[in-house]
């Protein structure tokens, strides 16, 4: 075994080991356009990055399709190995994790100085969304700005911000963190 081999398997069981330690795991939910990095205990040859596809699914050898649709890496990681599971003696031991979010996106729409898509890597709540487009411009309805956000069941709801109060430090509560895929709208 090289030496490389034997650093990749130590820092597989260091990630098995500190696994549901990870808090992105935990509330992180995969979105399609994300990378993933699976990687199968002792089974080099079925570990690798995948690519989340449009309608949420990856493929994967001997697991075949996987959808990762509203799920965080965890519960990917255990559709996989009981997938595999069907294959194999014993049950494998699976990771699952986000190499690229590129999948989680906001959009800014209307009146701001850079409307536009953004890829956020982090929480990122209404105000540091508008800060990414660039603040409002001076014809922007600052009391009108509503966030678009689709539910589970396919369902649009609009959700109201009052850009004056918060910016006054009122209504702190409705500066809310969105979500991936949330469409900030700027009238």
């Amino acid at each position: 075994m090289s030496f490389s081999q034997i650093s990749r398997l130590i820092l597989i069981a260091l990630g098995l080991s500190l696994y549901s330690s990870i808090s992105i795991s935990d509330s992180y939910t995969v979105n399609p356009g994300d990378l993933l990095r699976i990687d199968v205990w002792n089974e080099e040859s079925l570990s690798r990055e995948v690519l989340v596809r449009p309608d949420g699914i990856v493929s994967l050898p001997m697991a075949g399709e996987v959808d990762t649709t509203n799920t965080t890496p965890s519960v990917v990681a255990d559709k996989i190995s009981k997938a595999l599971g069907k294959y194999m003696k014993d049950k494998p031991r699976v990771v699952v994790s986000l190499v690229n979010v590129n999948g989680n996106k906001i959009y800014v729409i209307g009146k701001v100085e850079r409307p536009g898509e953004y890829i956020v890597t982090s929480d990122t709540d209404v105000m540091q969304a508008l800060a990414l487009a660039g603040g409002l411009n001076a014809f922007a309805a600052e009391n009108d700005i509503r966030i678009l956000r689709r539910q589970p069941d396919g369902q649009q709801v609009a959700i109201p911000f009052r850009y004056a109060r918060v910016k006054a430090g009122e209504a702190l509560e409705s500066n809310i963190v969105l979500q991936s895929k949330d469409v900030v709208v700027v009238p």
